[in-house]
């Protein structure tokens, strides 16, 4: 079975995290990579690396991914310009350290060397910190956001069983059923 991920779940994973829905609509970027207003946006290569770690934390039967995660990550920066430098600097390290040990950045890799260099890394073994070290950025900045936004849409929320997670219209109520019910 598919689960496709829409624009729906992108807007409720942003409205959990308290970002702007204005991710929800791909902005428009001018000749210097800035979108329309002026502001920096993330490079299309920091969007291209989210998407591929994406596809190394997302269950094979999720699709949709790269627009699902480029609406959720341009809402979650669009207000946020720390939170996009973040992110900036955990794809540069990552590529940094793909090409120390695979000789090529991450999202030329293949899903299982992307699934090794994250392994090798350490990174299912640190805590988050956005002020850590390179390793604990690149888990929070990237891995934790990720997985955020997956399980806090609805689609992400059905995988777990969840069917309508808290905020979502009956979420409450899903919570105070027994699992026979």
């Amino acid at each position: 079975m598919s689960h496709e991920l829409t624009r729906r779940d992108a807007m409720a994973a942003l409205s959990v995290v308290g970002a702007s829905l204005a991710g929800c609509v791909a902005p428009s970027t001018d000749s210097d990579g800035g979108t329309d207003d002026g502001e920096q946006s993330l490079t299309d290569h920091d969007r291209e690396t989210l998407s591929a770690v994406a596809e190394v934390l997302y269950p094979d039967d999720v699709t949709e991914i790269e627009p699902f995660v480029a609406r959720y990550v341009a809402g979650r920066t669009s207000d946020r310009p720390e939170h996009a430098t973040g992110i900036e600097d955990a794809v540069a390290y990552l590529d940094e350290y793909c090409r120390a040990w695979f000789d090529s950045e991450f999202t030329a890799l293949s899903a299982d060397d992307r699934d090794q260099a994250l392994r090798r890394m350490g990174v299912d073994e640190v805590d988050p910190d956005p002020a850590g070290g390179d390793v604990e950025r690149l888990r929070y900045y990237l891995l934790n956001d990720l997985l955020l936004a997956l399980y806090a849409s609805p689609t992400g929320g059905e995988l777990v069983g969840i069917e309508n997670p808290p905020g979502h219209p009956g979420g409450l109520v899903s919570y105070q059923r027994g699992p026979q019910s």
